[in-house]
């Protein structure tokens, strides 16, 4: 019973310094990301909201069973090394195990050829899950 107990104190302390900790954050240069299934993290973009564009998750589409998107949020007064705008964070889980592409877009339109429009920037992860 005490065993029970103490292993149970154990799952709950780590879940709490997992949640007080954070997600792992990547920056837009590291295109190499290992994580385990079940984990959190988030990518780190330079954005300026003002000038019309946006990041998207771009086809091809990372594969579901491995990776998920779940969401974003803007730090306006985190300033990028350009020094204009702020930090986008894009937040991931990793599903499953396996491997997978994950490339972003920084488009206006982003639609269809969003890739080719003037201006459009696009990131490239391979993401493996294990």
């Amino acid at each position: 019973m005490i065993a029970v107990a103490l292993a149970a104190l154990l799952i709950a302390v780590h879940s709490v310094i997992s949640r007080l900790s954070g997600p792992a954050v990547y920056d837009a240069g590291e295109s190499e990301i290992s994580v385990a299934p079940g984990e959190r993290f988030e990518i780190r973009v330079a954005d300026d909201p003002g000038d019309g564009y946006r990041w998207i998750v771009a086809a091809p589409r990372p594969d579901p069973a491995v990776l998920k998107a779940v969401g974003g949020r803007l730090d306006p007064d985190e300033p990028p090394p350009s020094g204009k705008g702020g930090s986008r964070y894009l937040d991931f889980i990793a599903v499953g195990a396996g491997r997978t592409d994950l490339r972003l877009l920084r488009c206006r339109r982003c639609g269809e050829g969003a890739g080719d429009e003037r201006g459009a920037r696009s990131l490239n992860f391979r993401v493996t899950v294990g």
